[in-house]
């Protein structure tokens, strides 16, 4: 199972939805997706339609090991596609993974439980650096980081590098950056916005060496597309899934993935 984690260290950064479109893409070309939802906000849980009921098992009560791994995880509305979901009592995991020795460990050894009935998971994490970022990114095989097309967009950009050259120095993060992916980036009808257009041309120059994949477009398409519980495509604007698409060529060819079912 490929572990891919979106993390950026600002809100508003386009985590939730670069997960969310990455997910559906994924799991229509026929793999087996987990989506686990490590942000106490919970937006991931509620794009998928997924009420947390009382008594219900989240990713709390995974990480604390309270439930088999198993136990946490629900099919979706879509095929292929799985949540481990979260809710507001995910703040309190902070001081068990604060407490526990090697604690931005415990995500990636639980996911290892059920690496063997996923092709890849995507994990949504919280946008501040926290406990729950931090162990989010440490299981990524690759991290994806989004960021506005703006001036808070590059500053959650090098602050989110600094933190993973961080974790790389200490050994804790061993995967790599899959890419950055620009997201709200304004165009007025043929003619790109100033600010977004110098915006990605700081992001190439502050990541060097690291792949910009096409952007997320600034659109209500999107949550069009959330609300109805249909595809871009379906929604007649193929070309917005541009960016996931390309995404996923870049692992394909990366990781030689396998369909669970082709």
């Amino acid at each position: 199972m490929l572990t891919i984690t979106a993390a950026s260290l600002a809100g508003g950064q386009g985590k939730t939805t670069s997960c969310f479109f990455l997910a559906r893409a994924l799991a229509k070309l026929g793999y087996k997706v987990l989506m686990v939802d490590a942000d106490p906000q919970s937006s991931l849980t509620l794009y998928l339609g997924h009420e947390v009921e009382a008594n219900q098992p989240t990713l709390l009560e995974v990480l604390k090991k309270q439930v088999a791994v198993e136990d946490g995880i629900y099919e979706s509305n879509y095929p292929n596609l799985w949540l481990i979901p979260s809710d507001d009592g995910l703040e309190v995991i902070q001081e068990y993974l604060s407490s526990t020795a090697m604690g931005e460990l415990v995500l990636k050894k639980r996911l290892k439980e059920v690496r063997d009935l996923f092709d890849v998971c995507i994990v949504d994490s919280p946008p501040q650096r926290t406990q729950i970022c931090l162990t989010a990114i440490v299981a990524a095989d690759e991290l994806l980081i989004p960021a506005e097309s703006s001036s808070k967009g590059l500053h959650s950009l090098v602050r989110t590098l600094q933190l993973v050259d961080e974790l790389k120095s200490v050994d804790a993060f061993e995967g790599s950056i899959l890419g950055i992916v620009p997201f709200r980036d304004k165009w007025l009808g043929r003619t790109q916005a100033k600010r977004s257009q110098v915006s990605i041309q700081d992001m190439k120059e502050v990541g060097i060496g690291i792949l910009v994949v096409p952007s997320i477009l600034e659109s209500e398409r999107y949550k069009q597309a959330i609300d109805t519980g249909r595809t871009l495509e379906e929604l007649g604007y193929p070309d917005l899934e541009l960016p996931f698409q390309k995404i996923i060529e870049v692992l394909e060819k990366k990781w030689l993935l396998n369909k669970t079912n082709p």
